[in-house]
């Protein structure tokens, strides 16, 4: 015999309350405080020794039926460093970092930690915060751009977690803004640029010689259309919120290396463009271009450049797609063309970053804080529009989210479907 389902919150009470009149605004729509109690640090998760590169591939992978021998060829890289990928001590250095500055500030706030794919998952996460006696969580992710993968993925990890665990309607999952305008997390980025602009030119290499490569994680091209909210999406080609965020935040970086820096006036500013890198998935799907590799090899072909400067612009840290990809693979094919390489760290390990991410949860929990915004993109809001972020491909159905306008229907109607399941399963 079927249970009776469980009184439900509405959906309107399970994302946080908006300010008035910010409603409508795609890009300033800001949420009013609330009583948050707990920080859940969210990520993609890595493998912590050999035994573990497959298990964690699988999960990467996961409904896609990649076998394991395509899965090796990833393994590799993971396998030549020594099967252990560097974000989970970068993740623990930050969340370490995050408790002091947070202690610094004055906030008394719980960090625990969780990751896509790999241990400790977001969802035993979220049971320990709730089991701990916390009611309203706020997520930070370490992800600074709009897109399925970056953000609404993440969401979606909070969303099914609640659900699965059962906690809906006994405690909330907000997520903090994306934060690739925040000067915190551009300034690091500017600083190591400039730095690796000076060194090539103690080595003689001149500006109008030399070639600024901002990186990022290629997606699919129908995911990169998706990004942002509904009412943004513009005509094939755009490339959504995703490839407009980045590009702010290239134009941020190469504006602030034009502007005098200790009362020196620059010279020449090198010329730059957005390229791509780690590619994955099946050859006919279109993903986005020009790869890292390829604009390298052309940059040498059509005599445009001595040197290159590689700047990991969509990675908050130094993990496998850094260190293999770039530093590894990047490096390799400037060295075939003869091409002086530097890259350019990331921000993870600055403390203005960390400053950043305390600053982001402060916007969260009082009224009337600056929200710090430096490029042109416009900013970035709290909640999240209507089916923002989808992953692009037509067969995807809407998964339980938090912290969007249509976030409360999704959990709610997740909820529905995993109790009437429960009961089929039940014997009558």
């Amino acid at each position: 015999m079927a249970t009776a389902l469980p009184e439900r919150p509405a959906p309107e009470a399970l994302i946080a309350p908006l300010v008035p009149g910010t409603e409508d605004d795609t890009h300033r729509r800001r949420a009013l405080p609330r009583e948050i109690d707990a920080i859940v640090f969210a990520s993609f998760g890595g493998p912590e020794g050999q035994d573990d590169v497959l298990p964690f591939l699988r999960n990467v992978t996961r409904g896609r039926g990649i076998p394991d021998e395509r899965l090796e060829e990833v393994a590799g890289h993971y396998r030549a460093l020594g099967g252990k990928s560097p974000i989970n001590d970068q993740n623990r250095a930050m969340i370490a970092a995050l408790e002091t500055a947070l202690t610094a500030r004055g906030i008394d706030l719980p960090v625990y930690w969780g990751n896509r794919n790999w241990e400790p998952y977001i969802e035993d996460t979220i049971r320990a915060v709730h089991r701990d006696g916390h009611r309203h969580a706020l997520g930070i992710v370490t992800s600074a751009y709009s897109s399925y993968s970056s953000c609404r993925q993440y969401r979606e990890d909070f969303g099914k977690a609640l659900v699965s665990a059962g906690l809906l309607g006994k405690l909330t999952v907000d997520k903090i803004r994306v934060y690739f305008d925040h000067p915190g997390f551009l300034d690091p980025v500017v600083d190591s640029v400039r730095s690796c602009l000076a060194e090539l030119a103690a080595e003689g290499h001149d500006s109008a010689r030399t070639r600024v490569l901002f990186s990022t994680h290629s997606i699919p091209t129908a995911m990169s259309l998706a990004s942002g909210p509904e009412e943004t999406r513009g005509s094939e080609g755009e490339g959504g919120w995703y490839v407009a965020q980045h590009l702010a935040a290239c134009r941020y970086v190469m504006e602030q290396l034009g502007a005098p820096a200790d009362g020196n006036a620059p010279g020449a500013l090198p010329a730059w463009e957005l390229v791509y890198q780690s590619r994955s998935g099946a050859p006919h799907i279109p993903w986005l271009e020009p790869d890292v590799n390829d604009v390298i090899e052309r940059v040498k072909t059509d005599d445009q450049a001595d040197a290159v400067v590689v700047v990991p612009i969509g990675f908050v840290t130094d993990h496998v797609e850094v260190v293999w990809d770039l530093d590894t693979e990047a490096k390799e094919t400037a060295a075939e063309q003869g091409l002086a390489f530097r890259r350019a760290a990331t921000s993870g390990a600055d403390p203005r970053f960390i400053e950043a991410l305390v600053d982001l949860i402060e916007e969260r929990l009082r009224e009337g804080v600056e929200v710090r915004e430096v490029t042109d993109f416009g900013g970035t809001p709290d909640v999240c529009g209507a089916s923002c972020c989808l992953n692009g491909s037509p067969r995807a159905r809407i998964a339980p989210t938090t912290s969007a306008i249509d976030s409360g229907e999704d959990l709610v109607a997740a909820e529905a479907s995993a109790q009437r399941s429960s009961d089929q399963k039940e014997p009558a």
